[in-house]
């Protein structure tokens, strides 16, 4: 028979197993939280890029054919128009603030913070974006890691 003290030793033994379990998946699912975030945001990136160069091959955009250039159950709808204005006006947004803070190095996150942004992990993704995206066209320019500053040298 196995003795009170030895069986309340493997509980123990069991519990801490649980806890530092615990502890590693919670850490996993936070960082996957945070990488889903990212590709969200990058889903929209793509998406929003694919409905700009399907509205300079094709004008007006609704009568855009279904090709295979088209994303798999993406209509073209009154969402897709307001979420090209607000891709639009973020970017604006951004530029607003580069020449509000002038040749100054700035992170995304306090960008975002100034835009009102900075609620979620989300939000300061999509921040990142337009700045990536500001930097493949010139408009912006790295000034080192994570630090943006206008194209002015």
């Amino acid at each position: 028979m196995v003795s009170a003290s030895r069986t309340a030793h493997s509980i123990e033994v069991t519990a801490e197993g649980l806890q530092e379990e615990l502890a590693r998946l919670q850490f996993q699912k936070q960082a996957l939280e945070r990488e889903l975030a990212a590709v969200v945001a990058h889903l929209g990136s793509v998406h929003r890029a694919l409905g700009a160069l399907e509205s300079a091959l094709v004008t007006p955009r609704a009568a855009a054919p279904v090709d295979e250039h088209t994303v798999p159950g993406a209509s073209q709808t009154d969402t897709d128009t307001d979420a090209d204005k607000q891709y639009g006006k973020l970017t604006e947004q951004v530029m607003a603030y580069f020449a509000k803070v002038g040749d100054a190095e700035v992170r995304a996150r306090e960008i975002a913070a100034a835009l009102g942004r900075d609620a979620d992990s989300g939000s300061i993704n999509a921040v990142r974006s337009t700045l990536d995206r500001l930097v493949a066209s010139s408009r912006i320019r790295r000034a080192g890691r994570g630090l943006y500053r206008t194209g002015r040298s």
